[in-house]
């Protein structure tokens, strides 16, 4: 199988339980809940998606990619973790790309919407719902809620298995306000927790 990859690159996670750790981002091309075109935006599943996903470079095979991504990260160091985003990565990640990232001894972890299964051993799963679109996913190492959304709403999911519970404030030109609606959610239902973009502020991807 082929995979077409928007960008591959070396960077620090921002968010979640993994912020600040080393991590290569493979970042796949395309997504089921908006076509990533701004004259599409309006009717899409997800209206405010902030990332760049369409197009990239074409990988023939599940090795060639997961070379790609291993030479990306510093020669010696710990072991290797691979941060597979979109878009929607569940698209177009398999079983054979696993198997060839876990051959070269990386720690995988996706960022996905949900609405796609699991297509084999992942070792740490961060679920972002989008809207109205189905979680099909049973659980999650962390779930990310983008907030707010009138359409996903934190009861929803309060009860699903996961790690940690995060909220995290829609970027924008509300993002002040919504990060005050956050921290007032938060202080009221504790099992949330408050998640910042914090690669944002450290000025890198």
């Amino acid at each position: 199988m082929a995979y077409i990859v928007h960008e591959c690159f070396l960077t620090l996670q921002g968010e979640g339980l993994n912020m600040g750790r080393a991590a290569v981002f493979v970042r796949f091309a395309g997504c089921n809940l908006w076509s990533g075109r701004e004259e599409d935006r309006a009717t899409a599943v997800c209206t405010f998606c902030d990332t760049e996903f369409r197009g990239g470079d074409r990988f023939e095979s599940a090795d060639a990619l997961a070379d790609a991504a291993f030479a990306l990260w510093p020669t010696g160091a710990a072991t290797p973790m691979v941060v597979l985003t979109g878009g929607e990565p569940l698209l177009q990640v398999d079983a054979a790309l696993l198997d060839a990232l876990h051959a070269r001894g990386f720690f995988i972890a996706v960022e996905t919407n949900g609405t796609q299964p699991l297509p084999g051993a992942i070792d740490f799963v961060c679920l972002s719902p989008k809207s109205t679109a189905p979680v099909v996913l049973e659980r999650a190492d962390e779930l990310k809620l983008v907030y707010p959304q009138p359409d996903a709403l934190p009861e929803k999911f309060a009860d699903f298995p996961a790690r940690s519970h995060w909220l995290s404030p829609m970027d924008g030109r509300n993002l002040a306000q919504n990060i005050q609606a956050a921290t007032a959610y938060c202080l009221a239902h504790p099992n949330w927790r408050m998640n910042i973009q914090a690669h944002k502020s450290w000025q890198i991807r």
